[in-house]
C-alpha cells in the first residue's frame, strides 16, 4: 500500500463576511464548476508559492435555477455587500474555504501557510494541518457529492 500523500491545508467556515472578503480581496473566481466549487490561484504562499483558494460547496449542492454556473458568486457577493437577500441562501450554496499549495515540491508548512493565507483573506482560519485530499475526494466521488467535503477536512485536522 504506497503512503498517503498529505498536503498543508488551511479551512474557514462559511460566513457572509468571508464571502464579501473573497469578493473585495480577490475578485470573481478564475474558475466556477457545475459542482459548486469556486477557485482562485494566488501566489498567497509564505515565500509567495502558488496557492489554491477553494470555496466547497455543500453536501449536496444544487445551482439556483435563476442563475448560471459562472454567476452564482458574483451574485451571492454582490448581494451580501449590498445588505440584500443573496439569490439563495448561503447553507444551500458552501459550507466554507480552504486554501493549500498547487505544487506538490513546494513543501509548503500549515503554520507558515496559515499565517500568509490570513494576511492575504484578513482573517485566521479555523483549522489549520495536514489532510490527505484523495482519500476525501473518493469518499465525495462514491457519495455523488453527498457528503460535506468541509467537514472531512475539518474531521482531518482535528484528528491531527
Amino acid at each position: 500500500m504506497a503512503p498517503t500523500a498529505t498536503v498543508a491545508s488551511c479551512v474557514w467556515r462559511l460566513t457572509p463576511e468571508l464571502v464579501v472578503a473573497l469578493d473585495g480581496r480577490f475578485g470573481e473566481p478564475i474558475d466556477s464548476y457545475v459542482n459548486g466549487s469556486q477557485v482562485w490561484i494566488r501566489e498567497d504562499g509564505p515565500r509567495c508559492e502558488l496557492v489554491e483558494w477553494r470555496l466547497h460547496p455543500v453536501a449536496g449542492y444544487r445551482r439556483p435555477r435563476a442563475l448560471a454556473t459562472e454567476e452564482v458568486f458574483a451574485a451571492t457577493a454582490l448581494a451580501l455587500g449590498s445588505g440584500v437577500d443573496p439569490p439563495a441562501p448561503l447553507s444551500s450554496l458552501w459550507d466554507g474555504l480552504e486554501v493549500f499549495g498547487v505544487e506538490p515540491d513546494d513543501r509548503i508548512e500549515p503554520q507558515p501557510l496559515a499565517a500568509a493565507a490570513a494576511a492575504a483573506i484578513g482573517s485566521d482560519p479555523d483549522a489549520v494541518g495536514l489532510v490527505d485530499h484523495d482519500s476525501i475526494a473518493d469518499a465525495w466521488e462514491a457519495a455523488r457529492g453527498g457528503i460535506s467535503i468541509v467537514a472531512a477536512l475539518l474531521d482531518q485536522l482535528r484528528a491531527h
